[in-house]
């Protein structure tokens, strides 16, 4: 057998609040909602292909002590693409880690944005190449699982 991500599905507090925050900073399009109020969810994609789902099911913030995802991660072709999406984070005041682009680890070539969406889900923009010289804000560990 062979697998390939299908799509990720988030709980939301706020699903209208979510989707602006996921359609800015990704240029993710609605393909398809419900408004019911005890049903409500959006899919979110590009090109007609299904990304992430949003269900509006949640309150509070996202427990980062407790058992579960740890940080949802999209790459991107190239370092600019990081570098444009990290001015897309600011614009909509995003929490973000290490202040802005870095580097997956001592000497390594790739590298990325840390962030947080609206509801606390720690999120990752990354390009395989071009973060060298990028600071590295933890020098033992992958940046990636320290934020």
């Amino acid at each position: 057998m062979t697998f390939q991500t299908g799509h990720v599905g988030l709980n939301v507090s706020d699903l209208d609040r979510s989707t602006d925050f996921y359609s800015k900073i990704f240029g993710f399009e609605v393909l398809a909602e419900s408004g019911e109020a005890d049903r409500r969810y959006t899919f979110l994609g590009r090109d007609g292909e299904l990304v992430l789902t949003l269900w509006q099911q949640s309150d509070g913030r996202f427990a980062t002590g407790l058992p579960g995802l740890h940080h949802l991660s999209f790459q991107v072709p190239d370092i600019e693409t990081v570098r444009r999406a990290e001015e897309a984070i600011r614009a909509v005041g995003a929490t973000i880690h290490h202040d802005g682009v870095v580097a997956h680890g001592e000497g390594a070539s790739s590298g990325g944005v840390f962030f947080e969406d609206p509801d606390g889900i720690r999120l990752e923009i990354y390009a395989p190449t071009g973060a060298e010289g990028s600071p590295v804000p933890v020098a033992t560990a992958p940046t990636c699982g320290f934020f």
